[in-house]
């Protein structure tokens, strides 16, 4: 399949009204639902299309509280553009997959929330690299 850029671009559009707003958002929302086979073709990706449905609804469902109209309209044009990048075959794999495989709903951590927690690899109960110094023959004690 050849890229054609313009296939899929819109003006940037702002609402004049907030039923206007919904159609819009609901217009994008089936854009991407029907999209979601071609961009499990297109990207020969090992999930079914209801996998990307089901992110797709997520990443809308996350938003669906935003009632301010200039940033539903800035949210709008941010959508239309990845879908138009992700369905032109201007990402690459991981970029689609990543949303697919991350877990957004857990709480982010530091490095040191998990240090302190003891996630280090010998923090492990199976952990057979971790060696113990003084089983060396080599280290002497002072």
């Amino acid at each position: 399949m050849t890229t054609i850029p313009t296939r899929l671009a819109r003006a940037a559009a702002v609402s004049t009204s907030s039923g206007h707003q919904r159609k819009r958002v609901l217009d994008l929302y089936r854009e991407w639902m029907r999209g979601a086979p071609e961009i499990c073709v297109l990207y020969a990706l090992d999930v079914p299309p209801s996998a990307v449905r089901n992110v797709i609804r997520q990443r809308f469902e996350k938003n669906r509280d935003v009632s301010d109209p200039k940033l539903v309209d800035l949210l709008i044009h941010k959508s239309r553009q990845e879908y138009q990048e992700t369905v032109n075959f201007w990402k690459q794999e991981p970029h689609v997959l990543g949303p697919l495989l991350s877990n957004r709903n857990r709480p982010h951590r530091t490095f040191l929330q998990k240090f302190f927690e003891g996630a280090s690899s010998c923090a492990l109960p199976d952990s057979s690299s971790c060696v113990d110094p003084k089983s060396l023959g080599h280290v002497r004690e002072r």
